[in-house]
């Protein structure tokens, strides 16, 4: 069977590498657009970097008139666990030598002033009664949360009251770096061919029944043909789709947010002071992708300090693509689901506007307003982050992912971004599950399955705490995750 996938970020790499581990006869070729993997979204710079456990992010916790709702923290985490399990079967089979190469252990806290305190208690009860959450601590003590995030609490008064809350094993990623090692492992090891500098322009079915893709290369036209065709580009999945002529592609349309950091580099001493993620609380009537974090990150050996985002509306795909490619890819239909979102989401959308004419100035205002003391004691300089491309699925804005499989099994896509990269591996063995089932379901398939995920089943790990222990446990000792304190210390 020949597989081709749309994009060599981290979706498409782990998408290539699950299947070839549970089917290895598949023929399987990767086209990306850019010269080399990872640098779209996926790149170091282009994300956060945040392992998403739902540990530190107020908006998987949605409040209802006092209610703290945990089901999307749950299933946020669960998913983060069978990311896990995959990464450190890469690991345990020398696939990743070292994980320190991508993967890092960082605290992840929130970080909230007074008027938002009662909440935050309120979610750390509900959130460390599951046992996702049990490692979990809370305080309302100045010293206590200068202990854990020291850079947003030393130029603070102490009259100033703030509560925070704390998970020790979270983690600060560099996606960029894990989708080169699994490609090269693909390339070296299995056999699967990735394409650089492939523009793809359009998909459709030919008589026979197979994809025919149409692309360029370097200026040249070029033609490829799959029995499946799998899309992982990000935003530029959404013009695929709509000139796929597949039925369901009226029912979606693209919401393009970009968004903006301040970046620091720091020393080694000065990270090993500042080891965390520290999230706050969103302003009133920003989108969830807008919540602001000050965040230690590790990329390519070096230390940096990322505050941000700082959210704007940029009318392209994907970061490098022109306005151009946006236009191209709607259709006459999609102008009600677009004004529908803009009339029922006035709000975000003038906050977007007004964010992408926000200047130096303001960014470092806001990073005073987080940390105070922060703007001058580090060489910080705005950063361009990689474009998002939310979902407007039959009108309404989506702020998740979905996968998208056509009814014949042929076509896959992924749509959408949050939590993204963190959840890759379980989002792609869903995919896998719809769009190449019969390949999967074999017993020599099923076996390596079992080797690669002990426990992929979400509703286990939420409901068996023994079983998400001894499973979270092992797959931290691999990657290198420690629990230093634990939830009395």
């Amino acid at each position: 069977m020949k597989v081709i996938i749309v994009g060599a970020g981290i979706m498409g790499t782990t998408f290539a590498a699950l299947a070839k581990e549970m089917a290895p006869e598949l023929d399987i070729t990767i086209l990306e657009r850019l010269d080399g993997v990872g640098q779209g979204s996926s790149a170091g710079f282009n994300n956060a970097g945040t392992g998403h456990e739902a540990n530190c992010e107020l908006n998987y916790t949605p409040v209802d008139e006092e209610v703290i709702s945990v089901e999307k923290a749950l299933k946020i985490h669960a998913q983060f666990n069978v990311a896990k399990q995959f990464w450190a079967y890469l690991v345990r089979e020398g696939i990743i030598e070292d994980p320190g190469s991508f993967i890092h252990q960082t605290k992840h806290c929130t970080l909230v002033p007074a008027p938002a305190i009662d909440m935050l208690r309120l979610r750390y009860q509900e959130m460390s009664a599951h046992h996702f959450f049990e490692q979990m601590r809370y305080s309302e003590d100045f010293d206590e949360i200068k202990s854990w995030i020291p850079y947003t609490m030393e130029g603070r008064p102490r009259h100033e009251k703030m509560a925070a809350t704390a998970v020790e094993t979270g983690t600060d990623i560099n996606f960029g770096a894990l989708t080169s090692e699994i490609a090269t492992h693909l390339v070296r090891n299995r056999g699967v061919t990735i394409e650089h500098g492939v523009h793809v322009k359009r998909a459709h079915r030919s008589p026979s029944g197979s994809w025919l893709l149409e692309a360029s290369q370097h200026g040249e036209a070029v033609q490829y043909k799959a029995d499946v065709l799998f899309v992982g580009a990000g935003g530029g999945a959404f013009p695929l789709l709509k000139r796929s002529h597949l039925p369901f592609r009226h029912r979606f349309a693209g919401f393009p947010v970009g968004g903006r950091f301040l970046r620091a580099p720091i020393s080694e001493e000065e990270a090993k002071h500042y080891t965390a993620k520290t999230y706050g609380k969103a302003k009133v009537g920003a989108p969830p992708m807008s919540v602001p974090h000050l965040d230690l990150r590790v990329v390519d050996g070096q230390y940096y300090l990322l505050f941000g985002p700082f959210a704007s509306f940029n009318p392209i795909l994907e970061k490098g693509r022109g306005l151009f490619d946006y236009l191209s890819g709607l259709r006459l239909h999609d102008l009600p689901s677009m004004l529908n979102v803009a009339m029922e989401h006035f709000s975000l959308v003038k906050y977007l506007v007004s964010e992408s004419f926000k200047g130096s100035k303001s960014m470092y205002e806001e990073l005073e307003k987080f940390a105070p003391g922060m703007s001058e004691k580090f060489d910080w300089k705005p950063i361009q982050a990689g474009q998002r491309v939310q979902i407007i699925k039959d009108g309404d804005l989506q702020m998740g992912t979905e996968i998208v499989v056509s009814e014949d099994r042929t076509y896959g896509t992924l749509l959408g971004a949050s939590p993204g990269a963190s959840v890759s591996p379980e989002a792609m063995l869903r995919c896998l599950e719809q769009l190449m089932p019969a390949s999967i379901a074999t017993e020599e398939a099923r076996k390596k399955r079992r080797e690669i995920f002990p426990e992929d089943d979400l509703n286990t790990l939420i409901n068996d705490p023994e079983r998400y222990r001894a499973i979270r446990d092992d797959v931290n000792r691999q990657l290198g995750i420690v629990a230093t304190d634990s939830p009395d210390a």
